[in-house]
C-alpha cells in the first residue's frame, strides 16, 4: 500500500492533528439531540480540500476506537482512492450496477477504518443517487459502521451533493481560506437550507493561526 500522507497518520500530535480531533468531539456533539450515523461532506466549489479534510476527520474517528466507513461518493471526480493508495474499483457504482451484495470495502491499514472507492464512473450519476437501490445501499452501509462519512461532490456545481445529504443525517459543509468565494459559500448554504437538509457546521482548510497560538495551517 502506498505511503499516505495524511496528518492525523504521519504526525498525530501536531497542532493540526488537534483540530481535526476537536472537529471530531463537535461533530459527536451535535448528535446529542439527533442520532447522527451518516454524515455528507461537500464544499461550494471544487478545490477546498474537502476530500483530504474527510480522510483526516475518518482517522480520527477510527482513532477514537469508533468503527468508521469512508465513502467517495464523488463519481465526477473521485480521489478518496488517491489519497489512500488503493485501487478505484470495485467500489459504490459496483454495487449499484453490478448488483454486488456485499460491500467492497477496502482494508486501508488504520485500524477500525474501511473504505468504499468509487469505483467506475456512471454517466449519470445524479440519476444513481436519486434511486431506491441507492437508499438500500446507505442501509446496508450503515450496517457495516458505526459511523459512515460520505465524500461528495460540491454542492452547488451538481446535484449529486444534495440527492445524497437528503438521505442522510447531515452535512457538514468545507470551505477553503483564500479560495472559497464569498457568494459562493452562501449559495451553498442557502441551497441546503432551501431543501431542509441538516447542517451541522461548516470546516475552515488552509486557515493560518496566529503562531502566539502554536500557529500551523489546517
Amino acid at each position: 500500500m502506498t505511503q499516505v500522507n495524511l496528518i492525523t497518520l504521519t504526525n498525530p500530535r501536531s497542532p493540526a492533528s488537534e483540530a481535526y480531533r476537536a472537529l471530531r468531539t463537535n461533530v459527536n456533539f451535535s448528535g446529542l439531540s439527533e442520532p447522527l450515523h451518516t454524515l455528507v461532506v461537500t464544499s461550494p466549489a471544487p478545490e477546498d480540500g474537502k476530500s483530504t479534510m474527510l480522510a483526516n476527520l475518518a482517522v480520527t474517528f477510527a482513532q477514537g476506537g469508533k468503527k468508521t466507513l469512508l465513502v467517495d461518493c464523488d463519481l465526477r471526480r473521485p480521489s478518496q482512492h488517491t489519497i489512500w493508495g488503493v485501487d478505484q474499483q470495485p467500489g459504490l457504482t459496483s454495487m449499484m450496477l453490478d448488483g454486488l451484495k456485499k460491500p467492497p470495502l477496502v482494508d486501508v491499514g488504520v485500524e477500525n477504518l474501511s473504505l468504499l472507492p468509487s469505483g467506475p464512473l456512471p454517466p449519470n450519476p445524479a440519476d444513481l443517487f436519486d434511486s431506491s437501490r441507492m437508499d438500500a445501499i446507505i442501509k446496508q452501509l450503515k450496517d457495516e459502521a458505526e459511523i459512515v462519512l460520505f465524500d461528495a461532490p460540491p454542492v452547488i456545481a451538481v446535484t449529486d451533493a444534495a440527492l445524497l445529504a437528503a438521505r442522510l443525517d447531515g452535512v457538514l459543509l468545507v470551505f477553503r481560506s483564500g479560495t472559497t468565494r464569498r457568494d459562493h459559500a452562501e449559495s451553498a448554504k442557502e441551497l441546503l437550507d432551501r431543501l431542509n437538509i441538516r447542517l451541522i457546521g461548516s470546516v475552515l482548510t488552509n486557515a493560518q493561526v496566529d503562531v502566539r497560538m502554536g500557529g500551523y495551517y489546517a
